[in-house]
């Protein structure tokens, strides 16, 4: 396993870098998002292409947003970088992305949904740990949009942990310890078969997505079994943003729960979990982790180390 490469802590006075490496987001969200990070005492600096519009759904061309990643990770008093929205379109990046560069600077690299690809290649090649959390028009411009202790707690490196009480619920008893990865699963999906296909074995996997149908959801997680991708993993978590866009007649909550577990297996030390992560906090993959949900209170952490990850984390 690549070692973890280990940034700087960001603190609140620190200036951060906007790009849209993806879809064209709303201007009105992107400026109440701007607002909220000044607001937490942040400096944020927008790059070129944030706002620009096409070639088709994309915020420039693949050139275009690359240069305003590279840019943002080659700026020495940019601490962090925030992304705007997810969408479609980071995949187009990953051929041209300068490893050698974002190594070297090693910041947090804020987003989630489209940007998965991005994030888990650069966590595969060079080892800079996945922030899978809040962007600007999706969580930033929305009031209490952003769950601020987590988001502090992985921009300065510090371990966290949730439980019953944010959500977490087991669909199967047991123990978990391992490196957290994992993130849109529609993208997980999408990437195998290619040079980018996500490494999820001996991983404590995470997924989310949105809007999907439950035939859709089964139909994904099947293609991942069968690909192998969850024979060697250590656990499982689904985030509450897995949402459906609709049940078939007959489906419940329940039921959708129990075909998870039925495709995942009933190992019981490889228990499922269903934690109540939406996109606006913050789960740092990469970084060991644990699940166990062998006792009466169910808990999960996060950055907590463990045999897969040791010194993993942020320096301060």
């Amino acid at each position: 396993m690549i070692a973890l490469l280990k940034p700087h802590a960001v603190p609140q006075e620190a200036e951060v870098a906007v790009v849209s490496p993806a879809s064209t987001p709303q201007p009105e969200r992107v400026e109440r998002g701007l607002e909220a990070l000044r607001a937490l005492g942040y400096t944020p600096q927008s790059a070129e292409h944030i706002l620009t519009r096409g070639p088709l759904y994309f915020a420039g061309t693949a050139a275009m947003r690359l240069r305003d990643l590279h840019h943002a990770f080659a700026d020495d008093q940019v601490r962090a970088i925030f992304s705007t929205r997810g969408g479609y379109g980071a995949n187009y990046l990953l051929d041209g992305l300068d490893l050698n560069l974002i190594a070297e600077s090693a910041k947090p690299f804020m987003a989630y949904s489209d940007m998965t690809a991005m994030q888990l290649w650069l966590l595969d090649q060079i080892g800079l740990p996945v922030f899978h959390g809040p962007m600007l028009s999706a969580d930033f411009s929305r009031p209490d949009g952003v769950h601020l202790s987590s988001l502090e707690a992985a921009l300065s490196g510090r371990p966290y942990t949730v439980g019953t009480q944010e959500g977490l619920r087991p669909l199967h008893p047991g123990r978990a310890r391992g490196t957290l990865y994992g993130g849109c699963l529609s993208i997980l999906v999408a990437l195998l078969g290619t040079p980018y296909e996500p490494q999820t074995e001996g991983k404590l996997l995470f997924i989310e997505d949105v809007s999907a149908k439950p035939y859709q959801i089964d139909r994904m997680l099947w293609q991942l079994r069968e690909a192998g991708k969850l024979e060697a993993r250590r656990g499982f978590w689904r985030d509450a943003e897995l949402r459906l866009a609709r049940r078939a007649p007959g489906v419940t909550r329940r039921g959708d729960f129990a075909r998870l577990r039925e495709l995942q297996g009933t190992d019981r030390h490889r228990p499922a979990q269903r934690a109540r992560f939406a996109p606006e906090r913050d789960i740092d993959l990469g970084r060991g982790g644990g699940v166990d949900s062998s006792r009466r209170s169910t808990a999960a952490s996060v950055g907590a180390g463990g045999e897969a990850v040791r010194d993993a984390g942020i320096r301060g």
